[in-house]
């Protein structure tokens, strides 16, 4: 399929999961905000900072909801999982999404059968969170293959993932990260080929490195997570301030409903960052 001819179906679908259904040409975007725990990824490391700290930050600052990476979970045991989902429920915080780390470009069957066994086992932890959404990653093409190749081993990992994330009511969101979902073209193919009501795109803003928001507004069609950064690319490699008011435009136009996460990665540190750009994400979203 050509790059036109997929760009024209990112605007034309037959409703793509998370895009309005024909004839609803009036409804209105719904916008709600949250932070990613990797925000804090050094304090989550070093045990400075623990997963009930973020509820109560979340209280703090306002916000809807959390994405949870798990990178720094102790185990995923309900014993450790369920006194969590109580903390955040008791105070209005929804874990609405983890983020696990996945490599479905694989070579070999077992490896792809690993890789679907791997993220099943998440799929049970954020049922036992409540969580209603999971990011995962493509990953990396191998040396040794091209995107073409790999292409299909990342459908036949998502596809059998995603049965299983059916049956439990967990929607999947596969990144625009880099590797082989490198551009819009390809997430696209992937997620049509795919072709499971449970499957999305976690849209990254800040992923993308050249045609930023062209890419951005492609993907849309299908966004079932959107995450806002301090910083993106310019088309000279160069970083930049996020243009939050034109992100905040095509959610708006694409009539996106869901939550805008903050994933922070600049350099000040999060403990004064963070509450200053989730102000400002509140200030931009209520003006538009």
């Amino acid at each position: 399929m050509t790059r036109r001819a997929l760009l024209t179906l990112a605007g034309a679908a037959a409703t793509p999961l998370g895009a309005p259904a024909a004839g609803d040409a009036g409804r209105k975007s719904r916008l709600r905000t949250a932070i990613c725990a990797y925000s804090y990824r050094d304090a989550l490391a070093k045990k400075s900072m623990t997963y009930d700290d973020l509820v109560r930050l979340a209280v703090d600052l306002d916000v809807d909801g959390l994405d949870l990476t798990v990178y720094w979970f102790p185990n995923r045991t309900p014993e450790f999982l369920l006194p969590l989902r109580r903390l955040a429920y008791r105070n209005g915080i929804e874990i609405y999404s983890i983020s696990i780390r996945t490599e479905m470009t694989r070579a070999t069957a077992d490896q792809r059968t690993q890789e679907v066994a791997n993220i099943t086992g998440w799929i049970d932890a954020a049922e036992h969170l409540g969580a209603g959404h999971i990011r995962v990653f493509g990953g990396n093409v191998p040396k040794t293959s091209t995107a073409e190749e790999a292409t299909p081993w990342v459908v036949e990992v998502l596809s059998r993932a995603a049965d299983y994330a059916g049956r439990k009511g967990i929607i999947l969101g596969l990144e625009n990260h880099g590797g082989i979902t490198d551009r819009a073209e390809k997430i696209i193919e992937i997620v049509q080929k795919v072709d499971s009501p449970w499957v999305g795109i976690n849209l990254d803003t800040g992923n993308f490195r050249t045609d930023v928001f062209r890419q951005i507004e492609a993907c849309l069609p299908w966004a079932v997570n959107v995450q806002v950064k301090a910083e993106m690319r310019d088309e000279s490699g160069k970083s930049v301030p996020q243009n939050w008011k034109r992100v905040i435009e095509l959610l708006r136009k694409s009539a996106y409903r869901g939550y805008l996460a903050l994933e922070y990665e600049a350099k000040e540190d999060p403990a004064t960052a963070v509450p200053r750009l989730i102000a400002e994400l509140k200030r931009v979203i209520a003006q538009a």
